[in-house]
């Protein structure tokens, strides 16, 4: 993937905790620069809603490798105009909203831990990101899926300002919530993230890592495409950029 350091940046990954942003950030930039966007965690999303379909406790860790052996998970260009960044098909069946479902969001860190599911899953991320011109999002994109990605991101907040805009976004698509519940959740989930023996949750060596506690939406794209930019024209010539930490201040959106 990073085969060559002189030529402007192809393979973008960004990775960070729940409700950091990463998909809104990740989709931004795709259209920015023209690169396809793919977000690896609506696969993982896919299979424990398989698994809850089907009656199979997101625990049982047999059951849940087998059905994501024997699933089709298909990631495609939005097909309804009703606010979707993509379309994600399920053998078949429209599920791209079923998969935020709270029960979904509950179960699937333990489902994404299973060293099985995750090699079934980065099997198709990898051959996703072999042709170059993607920006893909997830928790181990820099570290396991593509780690010679040319740029590597690691977009974070704390736990309360994540929790606050997922309890927002429950709210816009008619799914309330309370914030106290979403706060829990968030906080389980971080924990199983960083805590799983398999690809768990942290910034690569070489990640750029963006706080944006205190950055809306549009200032954290803002300053991402400035990073791309930036790179490219290290790449080009200037010397590169080490890692850095990147914030903002201001009320927390």
């Amino acid at each position: 993937m990073a085969d060559s350091p002189n030529r402007p940046i192809r393979t973008i990954a960004i990775d960070g905790p729940a409700g950091a942003g990463k998909s809104t950030i990740g989709l931004g930039l795709a259209k920015q620069l023209g690169f396809l966007y793919f977000d690896t965690g609506v696969m993982y999303r896919a299979v424990t809603l398989a698994a809850l379909q089907r009656g199979i406790a997101p625990d049982d860790e047999d059951a849940v490798s087998q059905l994501a052996e024997s699933v089709l998970i298909e990631v495609l260009p939005p097909s309804v105009d009703d606010g979707r960044q993509y379309t994600v098909r399920l053998d078949g069946q429209d599920v791209t909203w079923a998969i935020r479902r709270p029960d979904v969001d509950a179960a699937v860190s333990v489902v994404s831990a299973f060293p099985h599911v995750r090699r079934a899953m980065v099997a198709q991320q990898r051959r996703v990101a072999r042709d170059g011109n993607v920006v893909m999002v997830g928790r181990d994109i820099g570290t396991v899926v593509m780690p010679d990605a040319d740029l590597k991101i690691y977009l974070d907040a704390s736990v309360e300002a994540r929790a606050w805009r997922r309890y927002h976004e429950l709210e816009r698509r008619g799914a309330p919530s309370s914030y106290a519940d979403v706060l829990t959740s968030m906080r389980q989930r971080d924990e199983l993230d960083l805590s799983r023996t398999t690809s768990p949750l942290r910034p690569a060596q070489d990640a750029f890592i963006i706080d944006c506690t205190h950055m809306n939406a549009d200032e954290t794209l803002a300053h991402v495409i400035a990073l791309v930019a930036e790179q490219n024209a290290a790449r080009a010539g200037a010397p590169a950029q080490p890692a850095a930490v990147v914030g903002a201040s201001g009320d927390d959106r």
